[in-house]
């Protein structure tokens, strides 16, 4: 059986935040810029809290099974909220999508090197 990668997207709203927290944030934005953004195993954390409350995380995962997917899901539901309440942040609204890319569509990229591999 082949692994299959998975990368899943964690969506969520910060809530109930004190002064202490949001300056915390934003001292630490830079680290957490939109333009570092990645998908790890253990989580890669993006806002913008000068301009909304919102977060995603993103992850990456793996599985033999297409239904590996679920449980890759929730393991990374489960990352995100282990990491915000650790650090004492509320959030609410908290929402996944996931995608298994071994079923994305190939790039004109990507179908080009195969077809240029095959010939």
């Amino acid at each position: 059986m082949s692994i299959r990668t998975f990368r899943i997207t964690v969506r969520g709203v910060f809530d109930g935040l004190d002064d202490g927290q949001r300056a915390e944030l934003q001292a630490r934005a830079a680290e957490h810029d939109v333009l570092r953004a990645a998908f790890t195993p253990e989580g890669n954390l993006t806002y913008d809290i000068a301009a909304r409350p919102a977060f995603t995380f993103r992850f990456q995962d793996s599985g033999e099974a297409e239904e590996d997917i679920l449980t890759a899901t929730e393991r990374a539901e489960e990352a995100a909220k282990a990491w915000l309440s650790a650090r004492g942040y509320g959030y609410k609204n908290l929402r996944s999508k996931a995608e298994d890319l071994s079923q994305a569509p190939l790039g004109k990229r990507r179908r080009r090197a195969l077809r240029d591999a095959s010939s």
